[in-house]
């Protein structure tokens, strides 16, 4: 049984930095394409990034240059570390893991192509 395990969700302040960790049991996150994903009460659950089994990175463009998705295949974990944050980044923010190797362009921005996830860690930036 695959699970997932968010943490290091907290408040910061506006400009700040904090560190987000996905420990996964019963899947390799070397192997598969895994994402982290937020969500508001006002706005659907979105993608934010997502790593390929081969370490290949995508953003979406509202994080690009801000946050960095990676991974620790000796921990089976991966990471989220989020920079610059701002007011609009306050969400919960979830891991997620699919079944495919890649994180092909068409199917990582999808909700439905992971079938594993986290419960969630709430990060609220304020200034």
């Amino acid at each position: 049984q695959v699970q997932l395990a968010e943490s290091g969700g907290a408040s910061v302040q506006v400009g700040g930095s904090l560190g987000l960790s996905c420990a996964v049991s019963g899947q390799l996150v070397s192997g598969y394409c895994m994402a982290w994903f937020r969500q508001t009460p006002t706005h659907e659950r979105e993608v934010v990034a997502g790593l390929s089994g081969d370490g290949k990175y995508n953003y979406v463009d509202s994080v690009k240059g801000r946050f960095t998705i990676s991974k620790d295949n000796s921990r089976n974990s991966l990471y989220l570390q989020m920079d610059s944050l701002q007011s609009e980044d306050t969400a919960i923010y979830y891991c997620a893991a699919s079944h495919f190797y890649t994180c092909s362009y068409g199917i990582w921005t999808n909700r439905g192509t992971y079938k594993y996830w986290g419960q969630g860690t709430q990060v609220t930036v304020s200034s």
